[in-house]
């Protein structure tokens, strides 16, 4: 028991919280910074000073240290546990780029002399990258977060059809566009617009009925109308339904992603803690930098230097 409530705030310990939230990197770290507690046992306490110091010299002396990708997995990991659960593609994403940061910071302590760094060694060498994971990841996601072509076969035969029928469609509007211009339908300067993701040519309100098609939205005005061609009307709907199979598709394949990692879930919050714990250790080291802070002399007993 602390006594009393406000001695934080009263040795100013509230503010030092502050500063090392804001140097850290994930939620991980600020949820380890919130759980700062006293620490009454000396081989605790001597391992904890002696990690923020080592990562003091890091940030001193070392050229590299990663800093980026630090994203918090637990929501993610802990929903697809359900049996037919994904996860957004989005998560897939920082998932692959969180496991890519895990072992770049495992790299760089295994190429360094463990005596050099002793204590973050001690803690890294429990932690394992997991391949299996990473390359089920890299299999359906890009360097850019999108799901890849060919992340099924299904999937690339879908977007090849939606490329093929979106460029004939960018084709057949410029054609009707050129020849509504050459009949004075629409003034020369007009151009091809979309209405509602559909291809639309835009036309006076008095001329409206001189083009076959849909009318899907209206200018301000009322001046002007926005007609979908009607030879074109039935391909924009395959279109569309391609657009809701592809959507489909990668649902399917994100479920059997999460079918593939589910057997690896605790490993990889274990993992994600790690990478919350660097974050945090990163954030002391900051600022004891930042403030010339040294590491102080411990004794095993009780005794007063006045």
């Amino acid at each position: 028991m602390i006594y009393p409530g406000n001695f934080e705030n009263k040795i100013g310990f509230d503010r030092i919280r502050t500063l090392l939230s804001e140097k850290c990197l994930s939620p991980m770290g600020h949820e380890r910074v919130d759980n700062i507690k006293f620490i009454d046992d000396i081989e605790k306490l001597s391992h904890t000073l002696s990690a923020t110091y080592e990562f003091q010299q890091i940030l001193i002396f070392e050229d590299f240290f990663p800093s980026e990708h630090y994203f918090k997995l637990s929501d993610c990991l802990n929903k697809i546990r359900i049996e037919g659960s994904f996860p957004e593609v989005q998560e897939v994403f920082d998932l692959k780029r969180s496991l890519e940061t895990i072992k770049t910071i495992l790299n760089f302590f295994r190429n360094k002399n463990a005596i050099k760094y002793p204590v973050l060694s001690s803690i890294c060498s429990s932690v394992n990258t997991y391949p299996y994971v990473s390359d089920a990841a890299d299999r359906i996601i890009d360097k850019r977060g999108v799901i890849r072509d060919n992340a099924s076969s299904r999937l690339k035969e879908i977007r090849a059809e939606l490329i093929g029928k979106s460029i004939y469609v960018t084709k057949r509007l410029n054609v009707i566009l050129k020849q509504a211009q050459s009949d004075g339908i629409v003034e020369s300067d007009t151009s091809v617009s979309v209405r509602n993701g559909r291809g639309v040519i835009p036309v006076s309100a008095y001329d409206k009925r001189k083009i076959k098609g849909l009318i899907h939205d209206q200018s301000a005005s009322g001046k002007t109308v926005f007609i979908e061609p009607e030879e074109i009307v039935e391909i924009n709907n395959e279109i569309i339904e391609l657009e809701y199979e592809e959507k489909r598709e990668i649902v399917r394949i994100l479920t059997a992603f999460a079918d593939n990692i589910r057997p690896y879930i605790d490993d990889l919050l274990e993992s994600n803690l790690f990478l919350g714990e660097i974050d945090f250790i990163r954030s002391k080291a900051l600022l004891g930098n930042h403030l010339h802070s040294i590491r102080p002399v411990l004794v095993n007993k009780p005794f007063l230097a006045w």
